[in-house]
């Protein structure tokens, strides 16, 4: 059974400015590492099912990649919830794109940041050579629409941690003890308000955070 606690209350969309919201929606280990010195994440991947697997399906179907859908019992054209937007460094794109999957998150509109691809593979992708932060202000600036979906990885999160509104961290009962970290970025406190804390049967914990401004 999974157990919620409620500490404050986060709008829907939007930071109470009228703009989208950039979240981190991110998995990581107890010790804050989203991925082994590789970035391999996989050990994780077993937590996924059950009510955690439920929630997740209920909460946040958008962050399963499409392919996925079938398998995991999403029905198609179930609608997105919370982001209609998601942004992905080259290194996480490639995951899918080494798979053949050119467009993981075709039910959303994609942006990758990169520099080595200079074509899109896709025409559901764009891609963001230069001026990220500016481009993620545009597209948190746009009216309408749900929020943006900051997905990985390291070095991305690490570029636009001042843009981020908030965190949504899924911290699965693993420590790693070195990796890829959260953030790819220097030395600065920056500090957030802890929302929801929803700790589920299989030691998985989900806290939101919404940044202080």
């Amino acid at each position: 059974m999974s157990v919620v606690v409620a500490l404050a209350v986060t709008p829907p969309n939007g930071t109470g400015s009228g703009l989208r919201k950039l979240t981190y929606f991110v998995a990581c280990t107890i010790d804050g590492f989203i991925g082994d010195p590789k970035g391999d994440a996989s050990s994780t991947y077993g937590y996924v099912m059950g009510e955690y697997l439920e929630f997740l399906k209920a909460e946040y179907p958008e962050t399963v990649a499409a392919p996925a859908w079938p398998v995991l019992g999403i029905e198609p054209g179930t609608p997105a919830r919370r982001y209609d937007t998601v942004l992905q460094g080259l290194n996480s794109y490639r995951i899918g794109l080494d798979a053949g999957i050119t467009s993981p998150y075709a039910h959303l509109r994609e942006y990758v940041a990169t520099r080595s691809l200079t074509e899109s593979p896709d025409p559901n992708v764009e891609l963001i050579a230069d001026d990220l932060v500016g481009r993620v202000r545009e597209l948190k600036a746009e009216e309408g629409g749900l929020d943006i979906w900051l997905c990985g990885g390291s070095t991305l999160a690490g570029a636009l941690v001042d843009e981020i509104d908030e965190l949504v961290v899924k911290t699965y009962p693993e420590v790693y003890g070195s990796g890829m970290p959260m953030f790819g970025t220097g030395f600065q406190v920056r500090e957030f308000d802890l929302g929801e804390v929803r700790a589920f049967d299989n030691g998985v914990v989900v806290r939101t955070y919404t940044r202080k401004r």
